[in-house]
């Protein structure tokens, strides 16, 4: 297969051409079409929106943010705007959107922030209940026409189930390049990247047979992420009707942080 060259071929998923103004990379390039992205990169291109907007209070943590993909993203130039919807004391909401060349939008984020005061209540929270990425093993990834993309920009570990055996699967993600080149990463950048392959890493039914699509994802996080590894304990669930969902439980290396959702539209290929 022919792949299109990508504007840009930075060591990072984007780079920043404008202020508001991202340039992908092929890292951003999904596993099922060479001319569009997966959609962890841009989700953590919005989450990061949120976070460094003007005025951003530095005393609220994100606690959930649901994305709606209204259609797949372009291996081209993208703009992020955003707004403030409610703003109170103690919670606000934020709105994020992401959009091409052509003004139409592509992706929506609304996140939900709310206040933090450390040591305000007495903690109470788990510890580590999956095997870490130490212990877990490397797998081989499901065939991909082209060399370079997310699924290269990413290394996964299993501790439980693998791309290529149906059924729920416990897995480490970890990003090998930076979201923007030039730039930090930060944790939520983490776990947005990953979070969108919930039914990639636990799929039910053979890919090559049957088409996923989910136009949506919210992550919600009770607990800020730490470290570079990402876990989804994930499992996957399709209604003979064609409607799915894939829900994963998301730690990190010290225990559970939060859960992330899709829905799914599954349809036989061709």
């Amino acid at each position: 297969m022919t792949v299109p060259s990508s504007p840009s071929s930075a060591e990072a998923f984007f780079d920043r051409v404008a202020e508001e103004r991202f340039a992908p990379t092929e890292y951003t390039r999904g596993p099922w079409d060479a001319h569009s992205q997966h959609a962890g990169p841009p989700a953590a291109l919005l989450g990061r929106a949120v976070l460094e907007r003007p005025g951003a209070r530095e005393d609220m943590r994100l606690t959930r943010i649901t994305f709606e993909i209204h259609r797949p993203v372009p291996l081209l130039p993208l703009t992020v705007g955003t707004r403030v919807l409610r703003e109170g004391r103690s919670v606000e909401l934020v709105e994020a959107s992401l959009a091409a060349d052509d003004g139409k939008e592509i992706m929506r984020a609304r996140a939900l922030r709310i206040r933090t005061e450390p040591g305000a209540v007495p903690e109470v929270a788990p510890g580590p209940s999956v095997p870490g990425p130490q212990e877990s093993r490397t797998v081989p990834f499901f065939p991909v026409p082209w060399d370079v993309g997310y699924h290269t920009a990413m290394e996964s570990r299993f501790a439980a189930g693998s791309y290529l055996e149906p059924g729920p699967a416990t897995c480490w993600l970890r990003m090998r390049v930076p979201l923007v080149a030039g730039e930090k990463t930060a944790p939520l950048d983490r776990v947005l990247v990953a979070a969108d392959s919930g039914n990639g890493v636990s799929n039910v039914l053979d890919f090559s047979a049957h088409l996923f699509v989910n136009p949506d994802l919210t992550v919600h996080l009770h607990r800020h992420p730490v470290g570079e590894w990402v876990c989804l304990d994930a499992r996957t669930v399709v209604d003979g009707a064609g409607i799915g969902m894939a829900e994963a439980a998301l730690h990190d290396e010290r225990g559970p942080i939060g859960r992330g959702v899709q829905s799914l539209f599954v349809a036989p290929r061709g």
